[in-house]
């Protein structure tokens, strides 16, 4: 099967077996995000929002499923305005992912989510990309390793709140040979977690707020450390009113 794009790749076994774990991750984590806007960007043949109960929800690429072409370095969004990004696999298939990741800062509003999902360089299919020609996808793409997402994360004020790995049989074409190791996905949950092929991130953009802290004046001290005011001279003198008379 010609694997000239990742969209034609994730129609192979291990394509597809690689979707129903990234499907159902990202089905739960939607869940429970509420917002008024949703962005999914690439991957638009898929729709990974499906679980999400934000009402105005879109797919964003430039793919010929997308409801709205673009690309991926300049997001024509609204500063600010999107409270749920969702990214599989943008950012190890382009030149600057960094930009990227700046752009997605951007057009989030404080305390809205992103959920990041990409391959996993320190894995089994990490170690099928250095065997391979890299001229096919995936492994045409730069693999980009948990620690250096995070820093990029940290820098651009996103805290990560939650993550996992999956895919741990190896990327192997045979659909018999990858039912056969479904069997590492629970071990490989337990026993070497961080070995998945691919990663999942969740991170929650954060807004420090400014409060006026005022001091609790002690008000008997500010009336010792203030000068005496005179106090004004009070005329107890009344002048009598004259009282006026007419004769007849």
């Amino acid at each position: 099967m010609s694997t000239n794009s990742l969209a034609d790749w994730l129609q192979s076994s291990h394509g597809q077996y690689l979707m129903e774990r990234e499907q159902d991750f990202i089905d739960k984590s939607v869940a429970d995000i509420f917002g008024y806007n949703a962005v999914q960007i690439g991957l638009t043949q898929y729709d990974l929002l499906r679980a999400s109960r934000i009402p105005l929800k879109v797919r964003a690429g430039s793919g010929p499923e997308a409801q709205v072409r673009m690309e991926v370095g300049e997001l024509p969004f609204e500063t600010g305005s999107i409270d749920l990004v969702v990214m599989p696999h943008v950012l190890e298939f382009d030149l600057h992912p960094h930009q990227i990741l700046r752009e997605v800062e951007r057009i989030m509003m404080p305390e809205g989510h992103v959920i990041i999902t990409g391959f996993n360089p320190r894995s089994l299919w990490g170690i099928r990309r250095m065997l391979s020609a890299k001229t096919e996808y995936p492994w045409c793409g730069h693999f980009i390793a948990l620690p250096r997402i995070k820093d990029w994360l940290a820098l651009l004020g996103l805290e990560v709140a939650g993550g996992r790995f999956a895919c741990y049989a190896p990327p192997l074409t045979n659909p018999a040979w990858l039912r056969r190791l479904r069997f590492m996905e629970p071990a490989g949950d337990r026993w070497w977690a961080v070995c998945g092929g691919v990663y999942f991130l969740e991170a929650i953009k954060r807004v420090p707020g400014l409060r006026l802290i005022k001091p609790q004046w002690n008000d008997s001290l500010v009336e010792k450390l203030l000068p005496v005011r005179p106090k004004p001279k009070l005329n107890r003198e009344v002048p009598q009113r004259s009282s006026v008379t007419c004769d007849d």
